[in-house]
């Protein structure tokens, strides 16, 4: 994987993290909204800290989609779930929210996911199995010596 596709993904898990940080801040200053109250939604968004979060979850959204084009789904969202991580911290410092010890370890196994994830090929239909690769049996190799 190129330096590029790892910027593609660090931005996916910043922008993400921010964004979401971002529209927590937002929401704590303009108190609860009812969604029968669709006034109160649009307010919202007249928030400064929402309306960075929501151009930081765009760009979050745009950097997803690039990474989809050359990646298995099942590679970029487990890859990028180490932005739980980053929030958790983000809302730690930014935030000043308490996170207990059960949350913690909900993030450390998160974290240990992510690894075994991230040490995968990114695209698996480019990955021939072993077993097909050592025999053969996709290129129609029918001699002896390819189904050893």
């Amino acid at each position: 994987m190129t330096l590029r596709k790892y910027l593609v993904l660090l931005a996916i898990v910043f922008f993400g993290a921010a964004g979401d940080v971002l529209l927590s801040h937002g929401m704590r200053q303009v108190g609860e909204i009812h969604l029968a109250n669709w006034h109160e939604a649009v307010t919202a968004v007249a928030n400064p800290s929402i309306t960075i979060g929501i151009l930081f979850l765009i760009v979050y959204f745009a950097a997803y989609l690039s990474a989809l084009s050359w990646a298995d789904l099942t590679y970029v969202l487990p890859a990028t779930a180490i932005g739980y991580v980053v929030i958790a911290l983000m809302a730690l410092y930014f935030l000043d929210e308490r996170i207990s010890m059960m949350r913690w370890a909900g993030i450390v196994l998160i974290t240990i996911g992510v690894g075994f994830v991230a040490i995968g090929p990114s695209k698996t239909r480019d990955v021939l199995p072993e077993s097909v690769a050592v025999t053969g049996e996709l290129a129609g190799d029918t001699t002896p010596e390819g189904k050893a």
